[in-house]
């Protein structure tokens, strides 16, 4: 016998049980992705779809928190993978027994001979020297310390590429490179925001697009640092490999299932560990004040709060967990490319993953990023099976066979994407579960 429409609506009213059938519905989807595309390929999707849940819980915490429009999470996922590469790929002992480190060294201290001019040309004003005077010092400065690092960090960069190729890894545990991306991540996510905050809405994202767009420039070109196009590769895993496992005995598909299981584990132990800590900040005092600053932060400064200060911790809290995951995808990839980020991929459909499941709600992000995610796959193939019959369909008709199904397909992705986000919107404005502020 078939629910009734009022105990469906009950269900939908009621956010407790209404994110309890989502996520039974989401888990049945997963069944049924899995039977379709095996084991192993479903336990890939939902490790990357975890590392991505982990990313939409940070852009949750800047968005769903804060009201902050942040269009940076490309550049923060690839500041995350390039970090875990410094970290956890193994040394390259042709850069250490070169003179690279020497020459690095110098550009290094050129650097901050470069930061120290720069700062003492700003404290100009203590000496009397204000006005027109002092911004032309502090301009000369910022020449001169440019000419002095550029002098040392140009034939240091050649070297390296020319002798070793690039300067390496320091070959540490993986699990260290992803906390090493999330503080990377964080310490630039702070001058970002101490720069960009005071700005608003549309204004604050046009800057963050434009501050992803420079950091990726960087890390593609730094090619004596990142290897730029060329990629790096193998990435070690913090859990044995698929071809670790083969070696200890087991059959190709098991390894790569076994492989893949103990991986999930570990990121789903860590998205859990985040969910519980920001679940339980945003639910104290802490959040309440986040809240109030959000819904209006005229009203909140007026009360005291340091807005501008709140903002920025969102903003660093949220990029550390965006810079965690994008070095997760880049480890279990084993291939760190920074061609290969593309704003529709890793900024585009973060956001809709955060919308889709309901902007300030956990749970809702953590399902829309499973539910985006998985949509996001299994649209290719779904696409090319559907413009094959048809094109089978138009060539016994005679219009001729369908051209380029492969790339068609792919930008099916984009159009269902659309189709997604416009149903949400249309059925739950908020999200599939919406935030829910307890009231005293």
């Amino acid at each position: 016998m078939s629910a009734s429409p009022s105990s469906l609506s009950k269900i939908w009213e009621d956010p407790v049980r209404r994110g309890i059938a989502l996520f039974a519905a989401m888990f049945v989807l997963v069944l049924l992705v899995g039977l379709v595309q095996g084991t192993a390929s479903i336990l890939l999707i939902l490790t990357q779809a975890t590392a991505f849940a982990l990313i939409a819980l940070g852009l949750n915490i800047q968005w769903g928190y804060g009201g902050l429009f942040n269009f940076a999470i490309m550049g923060f996922l690839m500041v995350g993978g390039a970090s875990t590469v410094f970290l956890s790929y193994p040394v390259n002992m042709a850069f250490w027994e070169s003179d690279g480190p020497l020459m690095l060294g110098r550009a290094v201290l050129a650097f901050l001979i470069a930061v120290a001019l720069v700062w003492a040309a700003r404290k100009v004003d203590r000496l009397g020297i204000t006005g027109k005077a002092r911004t032309a010092i502090v301009a000369l400065a910022w020449f001169v310390g440019y000419i002095i690092y550029r002098t040392q960090i140009d034939p240091a960069a050649t070297y390296i590429e020319s002798t070793a190729g690039f300067v390496g890894g320091l070959g540490l545990h993986p699990i260290l490179g992803w906390a090493f991306g999330g503080l990377v991540s964080a310490v630039i996510a702070f001058y970002v925001g101490k720069i960009s905050l005071g700005l608003r809405t549309d204004y604050l994202a046009i800057a963050t697009i434009g501050i992803s767009e420079i950091i990726r420039a960087l890390i593609k070109n730094m090619d004596w640092l990142t290897r730029g196009t060329m990629t790096v590769s193998p990435m070690p895993w913090p859990t044995p490999l698929p071809q670790q496992l083969q070696a200890a005995g087991a059959s190709i598909p098991e390894s790569f299932i076994y492989a893949r299981v103990m991986f999930l584990v570990v990121c789903v132990a860590i998205l859990i560990g985040a969910f519980f800590l920001v679940q339980r900040a945003y639910g104290g005092p802490w959040g309440r004040m986040m809240r109030a600053i959000r819904d209006n932060h005229i009203s909140a400064g007026s009360m005291g709060k340091d807005v501008t200060g709140r903002q920025l911790e969102l903003f660093v809290f949220g990029s550390i967990l965006m810079g965690i995951g994008g070095a997760m995808l880049a480890t279990f990839t084993q291939i760190f490319d920074p061609s290969g980020y593309q704003p529709i991929n890793h900024t585009f459909m973060v956001w809709v993953m955060v919308i889709v499941g309901g902007a300030g709600n956990n749970w809702g992000v953590v399902l829309g990023a499973f539910l985006i995610y998985i949509i996001w796959i299994i649209s290719d193939p779904l696409a090319q099976m559907i413009f094959l019959n048809l094109s089978v369909i138009t060539e016994q008709m005679g219009w001729g066979a369908i051209p380029e199904i492969d790339s068609r397909a792919l930008q099916m992705r984009v159009f269902v994407l659309g189709v997604v986000i416009t149903i949400a919107l249309r059925y739950a404005p908020k999200g599939l579960i919406p935030e829910v502020v307890k009231r005293s």
